[in-house]
């Protein structure tokens, strides 16, 4: 759904903080490979050589994981996230190339910190 001045509503919900505060609090419901995948979109974002069209996908993208309205409710039990996987792995296609090794890594230490060492 797109505002009049052409920004999604989940560009608008999406902020740094309320993302950390889903992550944090939906890590182990949601699951590695979900949390992986957001995280590897957070840090690409952040990073200063993505391009502004690519960071729209990722906002758009992550302003939907964090929005507590989804198709799907998040605390259904195992299919509640499928909907944010879906968008995110969608996301990912679209801005793949600008996903650097980097991003991958400190995702990954994320995740070790999070459910520990496999």
């Amino acid at each position: 759904m797109t505002k009049g001045n052409g920004t999604s509503d989940y560009e608008k919900s999406y902020t740094e903080n309320s993302f950390w505060k889903k992550v944090k609090k939906f890590a182990r419901t949601a699951g590695k490979e979900l949390i992986n995948i957001a995280l590897q979109l957070y840090y690409c974002l952040e990073d200063s050589d993505t391009p502004t069209k690519a960071r729209g996908v990722i906002i758009g993208a992550l302003g939907y994981f964090i929005m507590p309205l989804d198709v799907i409710p998040d605390l259904m039990p195992v299919v509640g996230f499928s909907d944010d996987l879906g968008v995110l792995v969608a996301a990912v296609g679209v801005v793949a190339t600008h996903i650097k090794r980097e991003h991958k890594e400190m995702a990954k230490e994320k995740l070790s910190e999070w459910f520990g060492e496999e």
